[in-house]
């Protein structure tokens, strides 16, 4: 029976943030301008990247990685999300949920990654600022690269395996704005606990062993820093992982929030504002840290648009 009605479920229904009809457009709005800065704050750092030789560095080439990622993940969330607001019908074909949820935990898994490798890269630039170059050689960072997106691909084949072998028989509503493990695993009528255990496992080891390799790497350069006699010098060092830092405290605290309880304890309601935190206000706000706070940045799109203007 279970078999049979698994089966025969082809489409999911969102309940999305409201039903008022006075929300709807100021709710679409606001979500549609989040969406629009985050892809031109992000395509604009990759294309500075890009153009600018003297960002030519791992730190840099890892920054144009993440923001691939972040318009990954914002892209395979905001358009359903914007169409909650104003399709007449918020379904979803079966496949295309399990397409959503599987890029989903590949972009979120592999951003976990690459803060780690980010703060790993920050390590070696203050502690070993000699060999440097040598460490964080191009292939040392493609290799890195790769091993983050390994990492998404391996989490996101589990997650979207585990999740849709269960079976949906009572109801195909799912009480959000898109196809996430919380609701999918509150939605199914199975016995879900084999499943919650091997998820929650999953996710507790790539997020505990990313962010211990946070922690560890700036340990790690929190003792380089206290080694600098000069203050102007400490600042100056710790001015290069200030950014870093504001990211993964966001990043990390969103997901500690949504991923890292058991099912039982999930309230849908809350989890809905926590999930737009991390699929539309990180993606727009992770250039703006970036570029704001970041001296070479600011210097790099004056030097391409003053460039731009005289070429004109």
């Amino acid at each position: 029976m279970a078999e049979r009605n698994h089966t025969t479920v082809t489409e999911f229904i969102f309940i999305g943030f409201t039903d008022h009809p006075d929300l709807q457009i100021p709710l679409f709005m606001l979500f549609l301008v989040m969406y629009v800065v985050s892809l031109m704050g992000n395509l604009g750092m990759i294309a500075l990247i890009m153009v600018e030789t003297r960002l030519h560095t791992p730190m840099y080439f890892f920054l144009s990685q993440m923001s691939i990622v972040d318009i990954g993940y914002s892209t395979a969330i905001a358009p359903r999300l914007l169409m909650t607001f104003v399709a007449e019908t918020r379904t979803i074909p079966f496949i295309e949920c399990a397409a959503q949820l599987f890029f989903v935990c590949f972009f979120v898994t592999s951003e976990c990654c690459l803060l780690a490798v980010i703060a790993y890269d920050r390590f070696k630039a203050i502690c070993n600022p000699l060999l440097y170059r040598t460490i964080m050689s191009k292939r040392h960072c493609v290799l890195l690269v790769a091993g983050t997106y390994v990492c998404g691909s391996v989490n996101s084949i589990v997650q979207t395996l585990f999740i849709f072998s269960l079976s949906f028989c009572s109801s195909s509503v799912v009480n959000h704005f898109f196809c996430d493990v919380p609701p999918m695993l509150k939605l199914s009528c199975s016995d879900t606990q084999v499943t919650d255990l091997v998820l929650f496992t999953f996710s507790t080891v790539i997020v505990t062993t990313t962010f211990l390799g946070v922690l560890i790497s700036y340990m790690c350069i929190l003792v380089a820093i206290l080694r600098i006699h000069s203050s102007k010098g400490r600042r100056k060092t710790f001015s290069t992982c200030a950014s870093h830092l504001s990211v993964v405290t966001m990043f990390y605290g969103t997901l500690i929030c949504i991923y890292l309880r058991p099912s039982s304890s999930y309230l849908m309601d809350q989890d809905k504002v926590t999930s737009v935190f991390y699929a539309l206000v990180i993606p727009m706000l992770n250039p703006l840290i970036y570029s704001l706070r970041n001296k070479e940045v600011n210097d790099a799109f004056k030097r391409v648009l003053y460039r731009k203007i005289f070429s004109w």
